[in-house]
Order: structure tokens, then sequence, then C-alpha cells
């Protein structure tokens, strides 16, 4: 059975259009966007890189490669926010700086953009690269700090272990090797 609208013709919002598809049609639609927040609430004891063990005396940690401190909270866990940061190490030494692109929400694959740090970079430049790319550009600057301190911890790991030194012979132990 037909409708009959008269004189009028009824038309799609055009986020709804309809559009051939082969021998079906399919109905177009933008995505929709939802607040981090939200997002966090419906994926906060449920996540991935969510880890629990009861050795850790309840504290839960993550393994998110946007979080700076492995800590389990809104704050530095990445998956859910908007603007991220995250500091790995490189494959040649060095760091890999990770930002979120926030005009990719919807391209998991196209939204991560990366900069390398040499290892022959000095410290101090390493760091500045980094504050530079992150709080200089208004992006994440609370997460300054906690960058700085990863992309330290990631060096000070890369660099070779000294030897130990053999301990001194000290007091009435000294004073026996001398008279003997």
């Amino acid at each position: 059975m037909q409708a009959n609208f008269g004189n009028c013709t009824p038309k799609f919002p055009q986020h709804l259009e309809r559009r051939p598809v082969g021998r079906y049609t399919a109905h177009t639609a933008e995505m929709a966007t939802f607040s981090s927040d939200l997002i966090w609430e419906i994926t906060r004891g449920n996540s991935a890189t969510l880890v629990k063990r009861a050795q850790s005396g309840g504290v839960s940690f993550s393994r998110d490669q946007f979080n700076l401190r492995n800590k389990y909270s809104r704050k530095y866990e990445g998956l859910v926010a908007d603007k991220a940061i995250g500091v790995q190490p490189g494959q040649e030494g060095g760091v890999v700086v990770l930002t979120k692109k926030t005009d990719k929400a919807h391209q998991p694959a196209a939204q991560i953009q990366t900069a390398t740090i040499p290892a022959k970079r000095s410290t101090r430049k390493t760091y500045a690269g980094i504050i530079n790319s992150t709080a200089g550009r208004n992006y994440r600057s609370d997460l300054r700090t906690d960058a700085v301190a990863r992309a330290s911890a990631i060096r000070k790991s890369q660099k070779p272990v000294k030897a130990d030194k053999p301990a001194k012979v000290r007091g009435s132990k000294k004073a026996k090797q001398t008279e003997a």
C-alpha cells in the first residue's frame, strides 16, 4: 500500500539520507560524539587496560600506552581522554612521544601522532621538546611533569650499567691489613 502525501514529498534528514549501495539501500549517519566523562563512567571498572591484583594492596594499575603513571584514574587514563600524552622507549634508544589528534576521534589508527626524540640528543633538549610539544601548545599542561619524569626514567634505563666499586676496608680491618 502506497502512502499518499498529496502535493508535498517527504524529505529525509540529510544525515539519514538513503544512498544505494550495491543491491541494498544504506542509511548514512554521522558518528555520535560522547563526552570523555561518560565514556569513563561506562568503562571505569571494566577496561582491557585495567590491572587489579590482590597483592598490590587494592591499587588499580593500567597498561594504557597513554597513561604516564600506569595508575588507573580518570586523569591519567588516555583511553577515555580526548587529549592524551604517552612517552615510550624508542626502538634504537631515545624516546617516542605519543599524542592523540582530537579531530580523528573515530579513527583509532589515525588518531595517534608520534614524535621520536633520538638517543643522541641531550637530556635537556629532550625534556624541552616534550614540554614544547605538550604544555607549550596548550595540550594537557597538567601532564607536563609526569611526561618529563617518564622520559627521564626511560633515558636512565637506556644508559649502560656501571660496575660496582669494591668496598673499601675501614676501621679495625684496615689497621690489621696495614700491620700484616
